[in-house]
């Protein structure tokens, strides 16, 4: 009985690893732009302070999340 890699295995795994990383990386940046949509609503701001926070908040995740990327990578 070999305990071998059996047809399938190991393949799907790292095929699975990037499409997980993509929507990690998503989430990611979605929480912190709802985060600053949260502090708005919080503070009785208008829609459109709302709306400009939540924008805010997500472009300052990305630049967040490239920052984590670029100091992690080699």
């Amino acid at each position: 009985m070999s305990r071998g890699r059996g047809p399938g295995r190991g393949s799907s795994r790292s095929s699975e690893r990037p499409a997980g990383s993509g929507q990690l990386k998503a989430v990611f940046v979605l929480l912190v732009g709802l985060s600053g949509g949260l502090i708005a609503i919080q503070n009785n701001a208008p829609l459109a302070v709302i709306g400009a926070a939540i924008v805010g908040g997500s472009v300052a995740g990305g630049a967040l999340l490239w920052y984590l990327i670029w100091i992690t990578t080699d």
